[in-house]
């Protein structure tokens, strides 16, 4: 690459990708959020399906990449040997929870300010904030000591990540190498055909793509940092998208900038921006909105504040953990995913019971 940075090289393939990222989020209205409340309002799994596609494609690529030695899924931070099981749950409990007071996702907010919201330009500053508060700042040593008092050493019973491979290796006294094919494609069947057995998702195209798409971005991050950004002398973290502490760490960058570095994360944040903001302006749909009312902006506050806490404690979002995560088919990503899924689930059914109690006796209980 000649004289150019090794992180620059990367920091600019990475706001390239956000921008793919940010255009097909937002021709397709890819969002977790949204699927759960398709679900829960509407009894609509088209966009549910549409991100277990993404999934099952970022597995394919992610998992391939690793069988091909291009790249080692054991250095990302999800296959970590030190399983942080009390922090997934946490977190992604107050993930969930919070997107649904704050109208959406990391990644779906940074969509909506490509679109002109105001609302979620507030919610990702927010979101940013605790997030870095939560990484390096006032909560960091609540963190730390959460993350002390329940993580559990997996390599005390032979296992030398938390990948799921390699727990059921150890299970069947069998070498993980051996399983990882078999393992992939028995779990990648398994989400294409719940997907595209329904015949409404087969017949839409946005959902579809969208699910290809982002899921494909996914091991695109991992060669990105892995390969293009490999350099002996200057190494980059082997990374891929998520948008919780990138964003925290976008904010500090935006202030240090003469004296800070970009990374992989920081560009794919600006880049959705951009490529959701393309989007809005070619198809017409860019449209200025603001908080309505008091107690929207509290509501919105609330949820990104605890969507920063929460996204650091589970180590990602739903598409950090949801997606990237759950490609590294990692124990730790399944159990935040769930979480996540748990919490914005009891999120849905507080704004329509309006009352927490109410909400718990709802989800545990037959109306």
């Amino acid at each position: 690459m000649g004289e150019i940075p090794i992180t620059t090289v990367v920091g600019l393939a990475g706001f390239l990708a956000g921008v793919v990222f940010g255009s097909v989020a937002n021709k397709t209205n890819f969002c977790t959020m949204g699927a759960l409340s398709d679900i829960v309002f509407m009894e609509d799994y088209g966009r549910f399906r549409s991100w277990l596609l993404a999934i099952a494609v970022a597995i394919i690529g992610s998992q391939s990449l690793h069988i091909m030695g291009m790249v080692d899924l054991y250095e990302s931070i999800y296959q970590t040997s030190n399983l942080g099981w009390l922090g997934g749950v946490v977190g992604g409990l107050l993930f969930g929870f919070g997107m649904t007071m704050a109208g959406g996702c990391a990644n779906k907010n940074l969509v909506r300010i490509g679109g002109g919201n105001l609302k979620s330009i507030v919610v990702v500053i927010v979101m940013a904030i605790f997030a870095y508060m939560t990484l390096r700042g006032l909560i960091g040593l609540a963190r730390v000591e959460l993350e002390s008092f329940s993580n559990v050493e997996l390599a005390q019973v032979g296992l030398k990540s938390q990948g799921l491979i390699d727990i059921l290796a150890l299970l069947v006294g069998s070498e993980v190498e051996n399983l990882r094919v078999g393992f992939s494609v028995i779990v990648t069947t398994f989400l294409l055909v719940y997907c595209f057995k329904d015949s409404n998702f087969r017949s839409s195209a946005a959902n579809i793509f969208g699910g290809i798409l982002i899921g494909a971005l996914v091991p695109l991050g991992w060669w990105v940092t892995g390969v293009l950004g490999f350099d002996d002398f200057e190494p980059t973290a082997l990374f891929s998208f998520t948008f919780v502490s990138p964003a925290g760490e976008s904010i500090q960058y935006l202030m240090t900038y003469t004296g800070a570095t970009i990374n992989f994360g920081i560009a794919t944040v600006g880049g959705v921006i951009v490529g959701s903001f393309l989007v809005s302006i070619t198809s017409g749909s860019f449209h200025v909105e603001a908080f309505s009312e008091k107690e929207d902006m509290k509501r919105h506050l609330f949820g990104a504040a605890i969507m920063g806490i929460g996204g650091v404690l589970a180590l990602g979002c739903t598409v950090g953990q949801g997606i990237t995560g759950m490609s590294t088919l990692a124990l730790g990503s399944l159990i935040a995913l769930i979480s996540i899924i748990v919490g914005g689930l009891f999120g849905f059914k507080y704004l329509e019971e309006g009352n927490i109690v109410r909400a718990i006796k709802v989800i545990f209980t037959r109306n």
